[in-house]
């Protein structure tokens, strides 16, 4: 079996034998554009766009062949004079056969932030091989520095073979026009390697004049370039070769040359090198470039910045000091191997900025972009590690809401540019709404700017009205995708104003059991066949939450002398209105449907002024109306709370006559976060998530227990085996946010149980099987599956740090409010964060001596002066650039 194991306190990782591990891959990209993957026998892709691959796309089933494998072959002699060739990769038909057997190479993966190193030893021809990836930030090449090591007693010839099929192409031609679009080919081969340009692309865009060059280049110690190349696939492989058998290596196929074209035909970057003698005990190095150029790029400025070992070993340092430094927070606790754990967990909200939500191998259900719920989750960890641009990016991420409360529901590539849907499907996710609020709260709070609530946004415009059931026939493109009022002019309203069209709307549109509809889907984007009679308890509840929080802004509005806020006159008919009509569901639809009518193509443009005190009364009415009804309605007498109506409006949970037991984590989470679960009420509903959902061998809490039933009236999710994905499996989400709903709460113990369990099933590699980290969920075996890309990442780095650690601001001071557990304070009773606060690096130290289970912070130094808990915004600011130390005593 693998070992696994850190090896430093940065969480650089060694895993022996990782081929043996199926679905192993990893992740190394540039902030500019290539983002790729690579698996231990150097597998996975490489791309820059859906439409732009260099490697052919691969999705998790696709690892288990070595087709796409970037490779390097060896040949050499033995003493008798006889021919071997060797994979240095391991990527061979011969070394395949001999996987697990005594015959076998011994190999080993190390790897760190944003690169990866592969070593093996075929002891019997007295090799090493070492191969070294990674991305430089700031171009769009992939480095591969491949070094061969002499073990044997004896000097040995060594003649290198690197071969990288390039691709050159969109995903969408992996399987439609694939032999076609090779026809596109126009390949050309120079003194440096093989570059391929397509003369156009096909996708879904159409036929498109190709600007883009696929390459591979390479060059040897010493400066010296390859002696022949293999451009193509039949070049290389031969006929009735394979790239595990290549019959150019193994029966030396002469090579072309430089100057040699080709077209039509499927490409490969073939580098042929010469020959070289290598002593007992010392090695030969070797410089792969494989990359992808849009016209950006010097090509001969980039040979030039890597063309020596030396150069592309200086730029890997680079690389991981680049990412170490992004990678901003760090914890030293009694367990480092959770502290390594959260290293990681910094790291993957920075791989989802550069990867998206689709472009690594078990993400193969996606084009590229990220979806609305992506955007603010992926602003949380922003804030707390990169503040400085994350202002601009919320204010024009409000740009995609619509008047009636919607959303456009993917993201452009640009900050501020929206696609209304996916694929033309027009759907409503009903917690869309929901996710913006607490984004804004925790910038507003870690940098004390309430200023950004005025900032103006106009709203997006489509053909899609009413909330999704009617389609503005007076609409067209040539329009404009912003709102006008009937004078023609854009409308633009306030940050503000927009927080309260989303939340205002989305209390209004209940079904029979006056709880908000289900719609589409909620988070849970798997229960989507419920849009008649479907509603969502669980986010009713967060709804709740979101109005008393609005109404709280706004109470600091006014300590601030805001008197009164301004708003369209449309928006208005949903504020001042009896409460009575709250507990009337057919009264709030008629007032929503009255309203949705009214902007369903534009706006008056006529604007009113409510004033605060009055808006603040409304919506804590609100708010009121419904923690009353979810507290007399929803709570069940087998002791935790309703999550769902489904399509038949029956409620979803409880003990059922049968005997089986149907609980969801879902609503429990929101019914504890916003406060309408008491806290005898939290405590049963833990008794029970431990009774019913608790899974130690899976990670901890499962989404759901197994209903036994295809529930065609909820969702597909329910058509998934049970412990798979959104069905009953360890939901890396979920779990968290009930860990952070607990912390909210003051149920730390069990809020770091729900934490920890994640976190002890990532790092037992015998369980889990993948790299450190957080997945999206695990499956009914306890894999860890769809790795690194997932917003969970962001809300376990925000319920660690700032709730776990006690590390937050409050209208930009900082705060210290820990609530650490006693087995996380070291032998010395120490537990430390550091991180960037104010655009200071700071490191706060807890002392905890006796290790207590019960303290408050007693006392506090920065810099050793005395200061208190919290911390005002301007003494951080006045610390020197290298920052500070502060040191709290618990007691």
């Amino acid at each position: 079996m693998s070992r696994f194991e850190f090896i430093n306190e940065d969480a650089s990782f060694r895993v022996e034998r990782p081929e043996e591990i199926s679905y192993l891959y990893f992740p190394i990209a540039s902030e500019k554009g290539l983002k790729s993957s690579v698996t231990p026998l150097l597998g996975g892709d490489a791309k820059i766009s859906q439409n732009s691959f260099l490697l052919e796309p691969v999705s998790s089933e696709n690892l288990h062949n070595n087709r796409s494998t970037r490779n390097f072959w060896v040949r050499l002699k033995d003493e008798g004079g006889r021919d071997h060739v060797w994979s240095a990769a391991g990527a061979s038909a011969a070394q395949e056969a001999a996987r697990f057997t005594d015959r076998q190479d011994e190999s080993e993966v190390t790897a760190g932030l944003m690169w990866h190193r592969i070593q093996r030893e075929e002891k019997d021809l007295g090799l090493i091989s070492r191969i070294t990836s990674y991305v430089p930030y700031d171009a769009n090449v992939e480095v591969m520095i491949v070094r061969i090591i002499n073990t044997s007693s004896r000097p040995q010839t060594i003649e290198g073979f690197a071969a990288i099929p390039i691709y050159g192409r969109s995903a969408d031609n992996i399987r439609d026009h694939r032999n076609v679009t090779s026809m596109l080919h126009r390949i050309r081969v120079d003194e440096n390697g093989v570059f391929v340009k397509p003369t156009m692309s096909f996708d879904e865009r159409g036929h498109q004049l190709n600007h883009l060059t696929y390459y591979v280049t390479g060059i040897m110690e010493d400066g010296i370039l390859p002696c022949g190349f293999y451009p193509t696939v039949q070049n290389w492989i031969g006929e009735g070769g394979t790239f595990t058998h290549p019959r150019a290596v193994y029966e030396d196929l002469p090579p072309a040359g430089p100057g040699t074209e080709a077209a039509g035909t499927e490409a490969v970057g073939g580098l042929r090198f010469a020959p070289v003698t290598v002593e007992p005990g010392l090695s030969v190095d070797y410089v792969i470039l494989s990359g992808i150029d849009d016209g950006s790029e010097d090509l001969a400025a980039l040979r030039e910045r890597f063309n020596t070992p030396a150069k592309a070993f200086g730029g890997l340092s680079i690389v991981q000091n680049y990412w170490q430094e992004k990678a901003n927070v760090h914890f030293k606790s009694a367990d480092p191997a959770y502290d390594c754990f959260l290293r990681w967990v910094s790291f993957q909200p920075m791989l989802r900025r550069v990867f998206g939500c689709s472009f690594l191998p078990h993400h193969d259900y996606g084009r590229g972009g990220r979806g609305w719920r992506d955007l603010w989750q992926d602003c949380l960890s922003l804030i707390l590690m990169d503040p400085k641009d994350v202002r601009s990016m919320i204010v024009a991420n409000f740009g995609g809401v619509r008047v009636d409360g919607t959303n456009a529901t993917i993201i452009g590539d640009g900050v501020g540019e929206f696609i209304a849907d996916r694929n033309g499907i027009s759907r409503v996710w009903m917690d869309h709404a929901y996710w913006p609020l607490g984004t804004v709260r925790l910038y507003i709070d870690q940098t004390g700017d309430l200023d950004v609530l005025m900032e103006q946004m106009p709203y997006f415009k489509d053909a899609m009205a009413m909330r999704g059931f009617a389609s503005d026939e007076g609409w067209n493109l040539g329009q404009g995708q912003q709102l006008k009022t009937k004078a023609g002019e854009v409308y633009k309203g306030t940050m503000l104003e927009h927080l309260l069209v989303q939340n205002l709307c989305a209390f209004f549109e209940v079904g029979e059991h006056n709880i908000i509809r289900l719609r589409g889907a909620d988070w849970n984007d798997a229960l989507d066949m419920a849009p008649d009679k479907g509603e969502s308890v669980a986010f009713t509840y967060a709804y709740a939450e979101n109005l008393r929080e609005l109404a709280a802004l706004l109470e600091i509005l006014k300590d601030k002398g805001l008197k009164e806020v301004r708003m369209f006159k449309e928006l208005r008919s949903l504020i001042g209105l009896d409460p009575a009509v709250y507990a009337q569901a057919w009264r709030k639809q008629e007032i929503l449907d009255d309203y949705a009518k009214m902007v369903l193509h534009e706006i008056s443009g006529e604007t009113e002024a409510v004033d605060i005190d009055k808006l603040i009364q409304d919506l804590t009415a609100k708010a009121r109306s419904m923690f009353a009804l979810l507290r007399a309605q929803e709570w069940l007498a087998e002791g935790w709370y309703n999550s769902y109506y489904d399509n038949h409006a029956r409620r979803v949970e409880g003990i059922f006559g049968d005997g089986s037991v149907r609980m969801m984590l879902t609503g429990q989470v929101f019914a504890i976060r916003s406060g309408v679960a008491t806290d005898e009420q939290v405590r049963s509903i833990v008794e029970k998530a431990d009774e019913y959902l608790y899974d130690p061998s899976c990670g901890g809490y499962r989404l759901s227990t197994d209903f036994h039933e295809l529930k065609m009236d909820m969702g597909r999710m329910f058509g998934f085996a049970y412990g798979e994905k959104e069905n009953g499996a360890v939901f890396s989400h979920m779990t968290v946010m009930f860990a952070s709903a607990l912390y909210k709460r003051g149920f730390n113990r069990e809020g770091y149980k729900a934490l920890k369990a994640l976190a002890d099933q990532a790092n037992d590699f015998e369980k889990s099987r993948i790299y450190p980290g957080l997945p999206e969920y695990f499956d009914q075996g306890g894999r860890g599956v769809y790795h690194y890309l997932t917003g969970s990442a962001s809300w376990y780095l925000l319920a660690v740090l700032t709730q776990q650690y006690g590390i937050g601001g409050e209208m930009g001071d900082l705060c210290l409010r820990p609530q650490l557990v006693p087995e996380q304070f070291d032998n010395d009773g120490k537990a430390t964060v550091s991180f960037v606060f104010a655009g200071k690096p700071l490191t706060v130290i807890y002392h905890n001596p006796e290790k207590k289970a019960d303290y408050q912070v007693a006392s506090v130094t920065l810099n050793k002066e005395k200061t208190a808990w919290r911390i005002p915004r301007a003494a951080i600011e006045a610390l020197p650039e290298e920052g500070g130390v502060i040191e709290a005593l618990l007691g």
